[in-house]
């Protein structure tokens, strides 16, 4: 059986502990919501999130036994996915990147002080030149 084969007869099943990465992380970061809430007073926000994320985990499991692209995004195996997600990624930073800039114009244009859109911008924009520079040495 060449390898080919075997990955046709195992798509509904993942054999990679990369595709196991998101679903974990959406795991983790419900802990924290729960942790965070409950530290903040409001447990039961705290275990409602925790849920949404299980959940939100548990579905993007399901969904890639039947879905392509979803197990694509996933395991991280197919290089036309991997593109698109590269190019999905780049449109969501772009567009998050003026929703901070116009969230922190709008806060200073009412006599605030921009935060925390100012320093989730100054993130952004450090993030992007350290990339830029490190992607730049490597080549």
């Amino acid at each position: 059986m060449s390898q080919s084969d075997s990955r046709a007869k195992g798509r509904g099943r993942v054999h990679r502990g990369v595709f196991w990465i998101t679903p974990a992380v959406a795991v983790a970061g419900g802990i924290a919501y729960l942790v965070a809430s409950v530290l903040g007073g409001h447990p039961v926000l705290g275990v409602v999130l925790l849920l949404m994320m299980l959940a939100f985990a548990a579905l993007l499991v399901l969904v890639a036994q039947h879905s392509e692209t979803v197990r694509g995004l996933m395991d991280h195996r197919d290089e036309r996915i991997a593109g698109i997600d590269l190019r999905a990624t780049a449109l969501t930073g772009v567009v998050l990147s003026l929703a901070v800039i116009a969230g922190a114009v709008v806060d200073l244009e009412r006599g605030r002080s921009g935060t925390p859109y100012t320093w989730l911008a100054v993130v952004g924009g450090v993030t992007y030149i350290v990339s830029v520079v490190v992607q730049r040495v490597r080549q």
